[in-house]
């Protein structure tokens, strides 16, 4: 019996056709759909993957415009504690401040700080704030057993009235030269609360991806293999995740849509990214069952060996181009996940029709991933994983990656390339390129070209390594 034999193409078959540009870096828009609610301002996810994302690697994404996915591999009171630490990690206002009363002990004010870094804590008496205590008051104390009310400021408070701006937040702070501002009702009841820090890092940060609130975004990956993922899921929508992502080896499963299924009808507002897809059928079959945007990618992972050990796959370039044409008319993004080495396969993935990309290997070796740090041969390395290694599922290995720096620079260097590489199509927005954009197959002798030839380099630019 003949079966029929589709085309596969990898990110090294293909490369995009110069196009007429007027377009430079400075006119570049970068914005994109996460999901059918929630856009970023880079089409960057770090992954949800143990040696990648936790709380570290998410806020430090989400302050370039992307998005992180903490990973499961925690207890679900530990990766709920992960979300949030993103969310209260920066405001525009504090709607729900921590709090404690004048009769907690002052060791109890200390943890709590040191857990979430912060500053200070209001203090309220039924719901009433009644005093703050900060570092300032901490600063010489040496008995941490006494009650809060022994060492908190009470006298002079400056407050701020409800539905104050930042402009004016800002002002106060300046004049009265404090850190803290408690936002109270009519009645002196506590509402919220506006930082120093949150001001200074909207300065700092002004490309960062935030909900509605102010806050950092941040997502959470959920298992549909697990027996309690409604429990999972219900503690992170307790935490304000702003999207969940259901994953599984093989999207295409009775599973996973019915996992899809369960979690869309007890959150209809909750976003889902689900997965992972390769074909059109499984991404509509994703979407009917209501997924907000779809996976890509069976096997195309740099740890992942499901293409070597089952046989099966499909090459990604097809697989995004075959899963967004799928998606396109019911206005669901699709995400590529797996087989990003540099920005060239970025805008690849882009064009192809992705509206982001997911990334593993390349943010497993920055400093803000949890992943360990070794040294091999004199040369930096952190330990990298994925989620379907051995230690879960015999479909990947582990290994080390090159430690690549802090995530603003790796983001930088990538963000570079994506601007270059509309540029030379001609392409303002992520749209336009997935609209414009044509690529060319080339062969093995085009790849070869397409590198570095005759020469022995001496220094490897940030951008670019042998290794591609």
């Amino acid at each position: 019996m003949q079966k029929m034999i589709r085309e596969g193409l990898t990110f090294d078959d293909v490369l995009l056709v110069p196009a007429y540009s007027a377009v430079s870096h400075e006119n570049v828009n970068l914005k994109t759909q996460l999901t059918k609610s929630i856009s970023l301002n880079i089409p960057m996810m770090s992954a949800g993957m143990d040696t990648v994302t936790e709380s570290q690697m998410a806020i430090a994404i989400a302050r370039q415009g992307g998005i992180g996915i903490i990973h499961r591999n925690l207890e679900i009171e530990k990766q709920a504690a992960e979300v949030d630490r993103v969310k209260r990690s920066e405001h525009g206002v504090i709607t729900d401040p921590f709090s404690l009363s004048p009769n907690h002990y002052i060791h109890e004010a200390e943890a709590l700080m040191a857990r979430y870094q912060i500053s200070g804590v209001p203090i309220t008496e039924s719901g009433l704030l009644v005093g703050i205590i900060t570092n300032r008051d901490l600063r010489f104390e040496t008995d941490f057993n006494k009650k809060i009310y022994e060492a908190m400021t009470r006298d002079g408070l400056i407050t701020a009235h409800e539905g104050i701006t930042m402009d004016e937040a800002k002002a106060i702070l300046v004049k009265h030269k404090v850190e803290k501002l408690p936002i109270v009702d009519k009645k002196g009841h506590l509402k919220g609360l506006i930082t120093v820090k949150d001001i200074q890092k909207t300065i700092k940060y002004p490309y960062s991806a935030k909900d509605g609130q102010g806050r950092l975004m941040v997502g959470a990956s959920v298992g549909s293999s697990e027996e309690n993922y409604m429990e999972r899921v219900r503690a992170l929508v307790a935490k304000k995740v702003d999207v969940v992502v259901v994953e599984a080896a093989h999207g295409h499963s009775e599973a996973l849509l019915s996992c899809v299924r369960e979690i869309k009808g007890a959150f209809p507002d909750l976003q889902l990214v689900a997965g992972n897809a390769a074909t059109g059928a499984a991404t509509l079959a994703l979407i009917e069952a209501g997924a907000d945007a779809v996976k890509v990618g069976i096997g195309a992972g740099s740890i992942c060996t499901t293409r070597v050990v089952a046989g099966v796959g499909v090459p990604q370039i097809s697989a995004v181009m075959e899963c967004s044409e799928a998606a396109k008319p019911h206005g669901v993004p699709v995400i590529s996940d797996g087989g990003i080495r540099h920005s060239g396969e970025l805008v690849k993935a882009l064009a192809a029709g992705a509206s982001g990309c997911m990334m593993g290997n390349i943010f497993a070796g920055c400093d803000e991933s949890p992943s360990a740090t070794e040294i091999f041969q004199g040369r930096k390395y952190k330990v990298y994983r994925g989620t379907y290694s051995m230690s879960s599922v015999p479909e990947g290995v582990e290994g080390r990656t090159f430690y690549r720096g802090s995530v603003a620079d790796t983001v930088s260097n990538l963000l570079g390339g994506l601007k270059a590489g509309m540029g030379y199509t001609g392409c303002s927005s992520i749209a336009e390129l997935q609209e414009k954009a044509e690529f060319i197959k080339i062969t093995s002798s085009g790849l070869r070209e397409s590198h570095p030839y005759d020469i022995q380099i001496t220094r490897e630019a940030p951008n670019y390594s042998m290794e591609y």
